[in-house]
């Protein structure tokens, strides 16, 4: 297994691209967002769908993140005129390509939770 770092351009990341990056890790960083996401990638549409994929989430706070998601442009909200009234909820593109490039980093989060845990067992 090589040490060797993969090359990266850290010369193009400036000052405004890292604190682009940090408010975007941030918001996905709240509880619940990122697992609220992903329940949407999966096929949820309706509040108590989102609920039941997202374990432990209490109603308010689903409301709450709904509410944040859509203000930010990642889910869209469609209000269909029945009785009573149903709600659909899905990501929208710039939903599904946060998730996508959050990707990577989880990957190398879930390997160096991997790592971390054989040094401790080693040491």
């Amino acid at each position: 297994m090589s040490n060797a770092i993969p090359a990266v351009e850290f010369e193009t990341i400036d000052d405004d691209k890292c604190r682009a990056m940090v408010q975007h890790l941030e918001f996905l960083g709240r509880r619940w967002v990122g697992a609220i996401l992903l329940a949407g990638l999966r096929g949820a549409r309706r509040f108590s769908e989102y609920r039941a994929l997202v374990e432990g989430i209490s109603d308010r706070l689903l409301s709450v993140r709904l509410k944040e998601l859509e203000s930010e442009g990642f889910i869209d909200r469609t209000v269909i005129p029945t009785t009573p009234v149903t709600i659909h909820y899905a990501p929208t593109r710039r939903g599904r390509e946060m998730i996508a490039a959050a990707q990577p980093l989880t990957s190398w989060a879930i390997e160096d939770e991997a790592r971390t845990r054989l040094r401790a067992v080693s040491d």
